[in-house]
């Protein structure tokens, strides 16, 4: 039961669930909204993690 997508959707653990069939759309509307933003100049390298 805790091992199902939906018991960790329900409690708002991740983002949701996608249905296979939407991935392309969902995927290409993120991947747009990133490249719609515009760029900003920074004076600092990159943050490792």
């Amino acid at each position: 039961r805790e091992g199902s997508p939906y018991y960790s959707t329900a409690r708002l653990w991740d983002d949701g669930i996608l249905d296979p069939a939407e991935t392309r759309r969902v995927l290409g509307l993120a991947l747009s909204a990133c490249l719609n933003k515009p760029t900003e100049t920074t004076k600092f390298g990159v943050f490792r993690m």
